[in-house]
């Protein structure tokens, strides 16, 4: 049954590349993810976090009068902090982990006008 596999898949390929066609194999440091704060983070990991991002990237765009100052809270900027920190650095697993507080989502965080960075 493997063996079948394998040859149906290399017949795909072959077919594929003979049409003309291309085929785009995407790894998963490619799919689209957004790091957030866990949704059970306390404040003082959130304040952590804000401040570690923060210290690294620019934060400007959840300060007032920018498009994700709303809603003010604590786990919206942390999450945008967070976000920020792991788009810019590669999107690796451990750069969302923030002592056990951030979360790699697959669903774009984005509200309204605030635009959660994907990709660097």
């Amino acid at each position: 049954m493997g063996r079948l596999l394998v040859n149906l898949s290399s017949s795909l390929l072959l077919l594929c590349l003979i049409c003309g066609g291309s085929m785009v194999v995407r790894s998963q440091s490619d799919q689209e993810t957004w790091c957030v704060a866990k949704p059970s983070s306390d404040e003082v990991a959130l304040l952590n976090n804000l401040n570690y991002a923060c210290s690294i990237v620019n934060c400007t765009i959840f300060q007032e009068g920018y498009s994700c100052f709303y809603p003010n809270n604590n786990i919206s900027h942390a999450s945008i902090a967070m976000n920020l920190y792991f788009q810019s650095h590669g999107r690796n697993n451990w750069n969302c982990d923030f002592n056990s507080s951030g979360l790699i989502v697959s669903t774009d965080p984005s509200f309204g006008d605030c635009v959660y960075l994907f990709g660097n």
